[in-house]
């Protein structure tokens, strides 16, 4: 079996797009197709299957033929809400999540994530800017202590990686790879970008 059977991809588009003006940044039009299926496209083959956790707008996830599901508790508590539902929903051991607004991951996210997490039940993305922790490989035994720490209320990502001893994976020459589109602007940049290559 190859370690890409292993995983599930995750794409996490569960969140209220506020700095899009409430748009859900997972449908903004980019170059005639949906900002996730874009995600998709990166993502399809670097894992076994794919699944979308997304909040609202779920019919026009579904059209990607592929599962789409909710928070657990739908009050739009943050990634780590995406992740705990996607744990409950995992039938193999790998959970790859990326974030729907990211175009550009590296290909090799997967490959390379799977390769250095050593013993590691948890890993996550850097660049030599800074950390990128919605972009983790996690394994599904995670599930109860993740639901233990949103049952505290803890909302932190970064917190979560370390209480369960994530691994920091460094993707040295990928600097910008991890830049997000967060407005309309950056959208706008970003379709000129891909008309330029």
């Amino acid at each position: 079996m190859s370690f890409s059977e292993s995983i599930t991809g995750v794409i996490l588009a569960g969140g209220r797009g506020t700095r899009m003006g409430g748009q859900d940044k997972g449908l903004i039009p980019l170059l005639g197709k949906p900002l996730y299926q874009h995600i998709i496209n990166r993502l399809e083959s670097q894992v076994e299957q794919i699944i979308i956790n997304a909040n609202r707008n779920q019919e026009c996830y579904r059209q990607s033929q592929l599962t789409v599901f909710s928070d657990i508790n739908n009050d739009f508590s943050g990634p780590l809400a995406g992740m705990q539902a996607a744990l409950h929903q995992a039938k193999t051991d790998w959970l790859l999540f990326v974030p729907c607004d990211v175009p550009d991951f590296p290909t090799d996210l997967a490959a390379k994530m799977f390769a250095e997490k050593e013993d590691n039940l948890a890993c996550y993305a850097c660049d030599n800017e800074r950390e990128h922790p919605t972009f983790a490989l996690l394994h599904r035994s995670l599930q109860k202590q993740l639901d233990s720490y949103l049952a505290r209320g803890d909302r932190k990502l970064m917190l979560f990686m370390q209480e369960v001893k994530a691994k920091k994976i460094l993707f040295s020459s990928e600097t910008g790879s991890f830049a997000n589109l967060n407005t309309p602007e950056d959208s706008r940049h970003w379709e000129l970008q891909q008309k330029q290559l």
